[in-house]
């Protein structure tokens, strides 16, 4: 049983659970924007449980499915499965739990939102093998957290409301363009291997201006929300410290300088998503 424990731990810790902070403030976002306030707690709950589900089951599939391009880049080499720390089939047992866990939260928020669980699935899962198939998979990436919001939206109301598909777009194109300046730190692996991405077609300091034109992307359908849902000066101010931060995420890392990536990928998004979602919030509740 000790084993067991060890084993579940350092399975969390190789998917860094603690990062579904990222998606879900949005997925919060799209509730709140739902229920014009705060939803049921039942309701909430199912959706965190969602949420940290899935995204657990898709990552714990992702480092399954690249334990062998891990163990040859090296700097995921030392990860749980390529370092011999943790079994395959231990890991795909964690996905297979992670995976039933979501849809049955799934089942317990609406029939929708059950019927379209096994395509959220589909949706995070295949994310691991586009970097073999197209340039653009960090744009799939932004779709399996993009679609947290929408999903939120009819975990609330049991339909979908296209004007939520602005937030959507938005967390997609957010996404797209960190995790285009993440892969930079993989360009030569990539090249060397064969393997495809932003940064490995069109290089490193390409790639900069791509993120940054899909984050100015981000912010402008982030206005549009604003403009769908009717939100006020409360909500403008969260977007404009949006901007402020992305600024500052590409003023720490450039082309010749990544030292500084793990704070921005990591801590600056981390802080995006939470005050996004706060600032929603207290726009919302304030017209109630």
């Amino acid at each position: 049983m000790s084993t067991f424990w060890k084993d579940t731990a350092s399975t969390l810790e190789m998917i860094k659970w603690e990062h579904s902070v990222f998606a879900l403030p949005f997925a919060l976002t799209g509730a709140v924007l739902a229920a014009g306030g705060w939803p049921p707690l039942r309701v909430l709950g199912w959706i965190v449980v969602c949420m940290v589900a899935a995204r657990s089951a898709a990552m714990a599939f992702n480092r399954l499915v690249d334990r062998d391009l891990d163990a040859a880049n090296p700097r995921t080499a030392m990860r749980a499965l390529p370092a011999g720390t943790l079994t395959s089939g231990f890991v795909g047992g964690f996905v297979l739990v992670g995976s039933l866990v979501f849809v049955l939260a799934a089942a317990m928020l609406n029939r929708l939102s059950l019927e379209l669980a096994p395509l959220a699935l589909l949706v995070l899962l295949a994310y691991s093998y586009m970097k073999r198939l197209t340039r653009w998979s960090h744009l799939v990436l932004g779709l399996a957290l993009g679609i947290a919001p929408s999903a939120a939206w009819i975990a609330v109301r049991g339909s979908l409301d296209v004007r939520i598909v602005a937030l959507t777009g938005a967390v997609l194109l957010w996404v797209g363009g960190f995790d285009v300046l993440y892969a930079c730190q993989d360009f030569e692996h990539d090249r060397r291997v064969g393997l495809n991405s932003v940064p490995q077609a069109f290089g490193v300091e390409a790639s900069f201006w791509i993120a940054r034109a899909m984050h100015v992307g981000m912010l402008l359908m982030l206005v549009w929300l604003i403009a769908l849902f009717g939100l006020g000066k409360v909500a403008v101010v969260g977007v404009a410290l949006v901007a402020v931060l992305l600024c500052y995420e590409h003023s720490i890392v450039s082309p010749k300088d990544m030292r500084r990536m793990n704070a921005a990928f990591f801590t600056l998004n981390g802080i995006i998503s939470v005050l996004f979602f706060g600032f929603v919030a207290a726009d919302v509740l304030s017209k109630r």
